[in-house]
């Protein structure tokens, strides 16, 4: 039998017409996603910074296969650029005109966005590759996605759910922050997260297991557990949520504990939501705040990011909400009371913020919104006023 011929004979067994065809069918089922955010920021601070304005324009492209055998794979390139020339912001750790001026986090950058092969097989997924990871409300883990360069992992993860409980593991060997691909971290991160939900509401549990991969022995370890649950009347619909979590930082410099603790109620009465949340990243003797350097931390203690570092002497945020819907768009208005969590000379007072924002979604596709935060400094920080206005596209 000749080469050409033995080597037929052996594809014939390895690519059947019915392998082709399914090959063919994943293919054909392969979808193309594109999404567009234009958006223009302003920073005024009472500080010797010169004012800040950005106005960046988002595009992210992506395709997402279709599955063969349970297998799939996603690819999208996001690109993030100053538009029209308007630029006058700074950008630390990516040294973009740092010190000159506000601080405003949209590095212009192009980067692979997310790249990974996923096996998908009833209740389990397991992805291998850049991905998004985002669990629970982003408290601990998220994708950062108010900013333009989003934060994503380069990780092996796998979600398995049974019935009302789903367990999560992800190994985590690169963060790629919001800083673009000069300020990413390569790290050694263990993502543990256990949930069970019943009539009552949802029960779980996690381990966040934190290194940078940086030749010094660190490590950031986060044990917690959290409820969530409501109840409905004919009228009303109450909210009510609680979180614990207890933190050990250890570097060769010193060795902490701190504590977090959330609770959480409100209601839901003729379209119109109001919660109170109180939430304290503790302290440990003043000299060190609790830490959550994987959150989407714009989501919490306010718009103006006065706390993405929590301060040695940790943040109490007693924060009144209240949000709803009014000409087919969604609006929400915020307080925010901070104190120390465990004061220090001079330290003890942390401020206040209001925010508020209206988002409403045109002709299907397009997003527009209007935001605004306004800080008023406490015994640190400085008076800070941030306005944001954007259209966004999704197809």
């Amino acid at each position: 039998m000749y080469p050409r011929t033995m080597l037929a004979v052996a594809l014939t067994g390895v690519f059947s017409p019915a392998m082709a065809a399914d090959w063919y069918d994943a293919m054909k089922e392969t979808t193309a996603t594109a999404a567009f955010n234009l958006r223009y920021e302003g920073v005024q601070q009472d500080n010797a910074l010169a004012d800040a304005d950005a106005l960046t324009l988002r595009t992210m492209v992506g395709i997402t296969s279709g599955s063969y055998k349970g297998f799939s794979f996603t690819a999208e390139m996001e690109d993030v650029r100053i538009a029209l020339g308007q630029g006058d912001y700074s950008v630390p750790p990516a040294g973009y005109q740092a010190g000159e001026y506000s601080v405003i986090a949209d590095p212009e950058t192009t980067e692979l966005h997310q790249g990974f092969v996923q096996y998908k097989n009833e209740g389990l997924t397991i992805k291998g590759g850049r991905q998004i990871i985002a669990l629970d409300g982003h408290r601990f883990v998220g994708h950062v996605g108010w900013r333009q360069d989003w934060q994503t992992f380069d990780a092996v993860t796998a979600n398995y759910t049974s019935g009302n409980m789903s367990a999560f593991y992800g190994y985590v060997t690169q963060r790629n922050r919001i800083f673009a691909e000069a300020a990413d971290l390569d790290s050694k991160d263990h993502l543990l997260n256990l949930s069970y939900s019943s009539d009552i509401g949802k029960f779980t549990a996690y381990a966040y297991l934190l290194e940078v991969d940086n030749g010094v022995d660190n490590g950031l370890d986060t044990y917690g557990i959290s409820y969530a649950g409501s109840t409905a009347t004919d009228s009303v619909k109450w909210i009510y949520n609680a979180e614990y979590a207890t933190q050990t930082s250890d570097t060769p410099a010193a060795s902490y504990d701190a504590d977090y603790y959330m609770l959480e109620g409100g209601a839901v009465v003729s379209g119109i939501t109001a919660k109170v949340t109180y939430e304290v990243l503790g302290s440990d003797n003043g000299m060190y705040g609790f830490s959550t350097p994987l959150a989407t931390l714009h989501k919490f203690n306010g718009w103006t990011d006065q706390f993405l570092a929590t301060p040695a002497q940790g943040l109490e945020d007693l924060a009144f909400t209240v949000s709803g819907g009014l000409a087919g768009g969604k609006w929400l208005a915020a307080y925010h009371a901070f104190d120390a969590n465990e004061a220090t000379e001079g330290v003890s007072d942390l401020g206040s913020e209001i925010n508020v924002q209206y988002v409403t979604t045109v002709a299907e596709h397009f997003t527009l919104g209007l935001k605004y935060g306004t800080y008023s400094a406490g015994d640190i920080k400085v008076d800070t006023d941030k306005v944001w206005v954007w259209i966004g596209a999704k197809f």
